[in-house]
């Protein structure tokens, strides 16, 4: 089984739930509890075009709820909890129903199963055999575009559907350097979304053991560092902001160590906001990181607003000129720390990491997977240790001179 797949805005849904053991022929439920893990080795998947069937075999019984998305077609399979460790999908063969698979941490508690699909699908089967061998039995068919649409609609569960608490905080005015610096650090992907791979090398690890860090040496020169993720689980784009936003940040630090053919990206790259960019690299990696949620499994409906939007744009007016400093404090902190950096050290994207309207945001690759270079350096300690004192001395410069025209700004 693979990885890949998305979702969006205005998803139709078919949905079928299944918890506590609920099989689809009516049986009693159990009370089912506790962390299962996935073996690889009774776990299987057979697909052609007649039909698909996945299995997962697993230690024990646990809740779980499988339902198709449409637009394009995916099936998802939510469970609470499925520990995935470190097995990945094989490829699904070619011709069948089932373009690609993929399965992790979905956020605390959850686990998620999301498989592309190549069209219309029937759920015909969402089963949990018990005893002493459980396992988890997914059954597709072929269905005519009319049949996938029938319904439309999730069914809402206290179980599955509770919103996500979000403190939204005190307002919080722009730094002068009265107060600690706030930074969040954004490790990107996680969980269900590894990111670029290479080997048993994944971006979501490596981005999340360097943020660990860099936060570290952060808090010891006297900054407020958080993390939007402190494990290998799944955060959304919105969350990853909304947590910046909450938390009343002065700065807001994406981290990624992405993957693209071999010379055409090696050494660190800042991006930076810019919805016009054409830069062909730029575009794929903003399509890589912003498909995240989609690839996940989530339903973006109601998230566009053009109201909203318009507001968010008179705010970034003053917010983004500020991210264009943050930038170039960084490159230069870098260069002068001597470390490889791209040939195009500052670039923009249209990454929705770098929409908050109100706090100067960047993005730092900080190499690239598909580049031999860039994989030793993210593996040696002491490089890792140089990049995380470059980039905080970069944001010191910035959060200095920053200051300084706050304070004069106010007068």
């Amino acid at each position: 089984m693979g990885t890949g797949f998305g979702a969006r805005a205005g998803a139709a849904v078919l949905a079928v739930l299944f918890w506590l053991g609920l099989a689809v022929a009516g049986l009693a439920q159990q009370q089912l509890s506790g962390l299962a893990r996935l073996d690889p080795a009774r776990s299987t998947l057979l697909d052609d075009a007649r039909g698909a069937e996945i299995v997962l075999g697993i230690s024990q019984p646990v809740p779980f709820r499988a339902y198709l998305l449409d637009d394009p077609p995916r099936l998802v399979a939510d469970f609470r909890e499925v520990d995935f460790g470190r097995a990945r999908p094989d490829a699904p063969a070619e011709g069948g129903l089932i373009r690609d698979i993929r399965w992790g941490g979905f956020r605390p508690g959850w686990s998620r199963l999301v498989a592309e699909l190549t069209g219309p699908v029937r759920l015909d089967a969402a089963v949990e055999e018990t005893g002493e061998t459980p396992r988890i039995v997914l059954r597709l068919s072929p269905a005519k575009p009319e049949d996938f649409n029938a319904r439309v609609g999730a069914p809402a569960s206290a179980l599955w559907d509770l919103p996500q608490p979000v403190d939204g905080g005190p307002p919080h005015l722009r730094q002068d350097g009265s107060a600690p610096l706030r930074v969040v650090l954004d490790p990107g992907h996680g969980g269900i979304d590894p990111g670029a791979e290479f080997g048993a090398l994944d971006e979501a690890v490596l981005t999340l053991t360097f943020a660990r860090e860099l936060k570290e040496m952060m808090t010891r020169a006297g900054m407020q560092v958080t993390l939007t993720r402190d494990e290998d689980v799944f955060v959304s784009l919105e969350a990853r902001v909304t947590k910046a936003r909450a938390l009343g940040a002065d700065l807001f630090l994406s981290l990624h160590a992405d993957a693209l053919p071999e010379g055409q990206a090696t050494g660190a790259t800042i991006y930076l906001l810019n919805d016009t960019s054409g830069d062909r690299a730029s575009q794929r990696l903003a399509e890589r990181h912003d498909r995240a949620d989609l690839l996940a499994g989530v339903d973006l409906t109601g998230q566009d607003d053009s109201i909203a939007s318009i507001l968010m744009d008179m705010a970034r007016s003053e917010t983004q000129p500020r991210s264009e400093r943050l930038g170039r404090a960084l490159a230069a902190s870098i260069k002068g720390a001597g470390l490889g950096m791209h040939r195009h050290a500052i670039q923009h994207a249209d990454f929705a990491v770098l929409k908050s309207p109100d706090i100067p945001s960047a993005l730092l690759e900080l190499g690239f997977l598909s580049s031999p270079r860039d994989r030793e350096n993210l593996l040696d300690p002491e490089w890792r240790t140089q990049m995380a004192r470059a980039i905080l001395t970069g944001v010191e410069v910035w959060a200095s001179a920053d200051a300084a025209e706050a304070r004069l700004l106010r007068q």
